[in-house]
């Protein structure tokens, strides 16, 4: 058993995911290459033990001297592993809980196996639910399907209006993909007025591969009869047809936060866009946008640790909980490199770019695309990242006055429904749609937009 004396220069805290199922999940999303991850351990059952289980509690707690602490639950589909799983892991926490340690549960899900036991575990233990929708039907089933190929947005509906039933605090986790990229207000309208959606996260798919590969990884990633393994790393300059466009993706933003900053601010919560305003601030809360990251491992079931849960490859394995405690794999120069490289690493483009102090390049799992002058390392979704951030600025700059104002960011909705008044309503709509203001932004009509054909 490893020491219980947390390193002394491991980070005060982190965000760990635990993978308790590891990579094993009951539906096949076309997109997921996470199921691939499964090679990394072929012989094993991939459900975690009680011995585990106890020392990641144990070590997370110890390692942290931050008054609060999260065990988040990821997968794979954590569900598979039953309820009583984590009925332990709650009584754990009670046990191994510092004096005055706040301890915070979150659980992402696909949502098909959820029933009135696990909604009721959840509501009793303040449970924060991450439930994966795409979108409405016919957007979230292009790639969120069954191992047969049907789509799932039924069941994860059922599991939606369970959560609602028994009161369990939910937020809405939607990838971004070539299906809906082109319909993020009508998204976005679709999980607030359809959902009651108050906390959404927006992530970009980005699937890379070689010219070796890439055939192979268009087909999904998932081994089937006849259909040859690919063990998903973060190499290659190539992305599959799911991968969301990098205009696209800017764009998919920006027609979401033309809606938001309009309706919605200071009631509805979108993760990038409340980090964005903090960062206004010169806070960081969101490794993707920091300039360093290497806060947030991933933890396999078997105890092996990652130095992130986009980095689940042997290169990135920091070692193993049983054989060394967390904290002090935390403190490894190795992770701290891995975190550093993120600012070390800018390509000169980054560097003087206006957007920098709110961008800092991005996820380095995307920086593979060359930039102006030919500089490898460029981010993958830089055009859109320049998009939303050169976009989102000015409203973003009146929210952070109003807020050193000591007034709510919320205020900002009025300023800019005074502009639109000011504006012509045949002008082009400032989200850059192409539509007239009048057709677009400047509609007043709430309802669910239509997802165009």
């Amino acid at each position: 058993m490893p020491a219980a004396v947390p390193a002394d220069n491991a980070p005060p805290g982190f965000h760990l995911l635990a993978k308790p199922s590891g990579s094993t999940c009951n539906i096949d999303c076309q997109y997921c290459f996470f199921l691939s991850k499964e090679a990394l351990y072929p012989n094993d059952r991939h459900r975690m033990s009680e011995a585990t289980l106890d020392a990641y509690i144990r070590q997370l707690l110890e390692s942290h001297r931050t008054p609060q602490v999260t065990v988040a639950w990821q997968g794979g589909e954590p569900t598979l592993m039953r309820v009583d799983f984590f009925r332990q892991a709650v009584a754990l926490v009670e046990k191994y809980r510092k004096p005055g340690q706040i301890v915070k549960h979150t659980f992402q899900t696909n949502g098909l196996l959820l029933d009135d036991e696990w909604c009721a575990f959840f509501k009793e233990h303040d449970f924060l639910v991450g439930l994966s929708v795409d979108g409405p039907r016919e957007l979230h089933d292009t790639y969120r399907v069954d191992r047969q190929g049907n789509g799932t947005f039924d069941l994860v509906m059922r599991g939606w209006r369970l959560l609602r039933e028994h009161g369990v605090e939910f937020n809405i986790l939607c990838t971004v993909n070539a299906a809906n990229q082109a319909h993020g207000r009508a998204v976005y309208q679709f999980f607030r007025d359809e959902l009651g959606a108050r906390w959404i996260q927006f992530i970009p798919i980005i699937e890379r591969a070689t010219e070796q590969t890439i055939q192979l990884a268009n087909l999904g990633w998932r081994e089937r009869p006849g259909h040859q393994r690919v063990l998903y790393t973060q190499s290659g300059n190539i992305v599959t047809q799911r991968s969301v466009g990098p205009r696209q993706y800017g764009q998919f933003l920006v027609d979401i936060f033309e809606e938001w900053v309009r309706h919605d601010v200071g009631s509805v919560y979108v993760q990038l866009f409340d980090v964005t305003l903090e960062a206004m601030f010169g806070r960081h809360l969101l490794c993707i946008h920091a300039p360093v990251c290497g806060q947030g491992p991933a933890l396999e079931y078997n105890g092996d640790l990652y130095s992130c849960d986009h980095f689940v490859e042997p290169g990135y394995k920091l070692g193993n909980i049983h054989e060394t405690h967390m904290s002090t794999l935390m403190a490894l120069p190795a992770q701290r490199e891995f975190g550093e490289a993120k600012r070390d690493s800018l390509t000169q483009q980054c560097q003087r770019c206006e957007v920098r102090p709110l961008c800092n390049g991005g996820c380095p799992k995307d920086r593979f695309a060359l930039s102006r002058e030919g500089e490898p390392g460029q981010n993958y979704l830089c055009a859109g990242l320049e998009l939303f951030f050169t976009h989102t600025r000015p409203a973003m700059q009146k929210m952070a006055r109003l807020f050193s104002a000591g007034r709510p960011p919320a205020d900002v909705m009025p300023l800019m429904k005074a502009d639109d008044k000011r504006r012509d309503p045949y002008s082009p709509c400032s989200c850059g749609s192409g539509r007239k203001f009048r057709f677009c932004h400047g509609s007043t009509v709430r309802g669910a937009a239509a997802v165009a054909g």
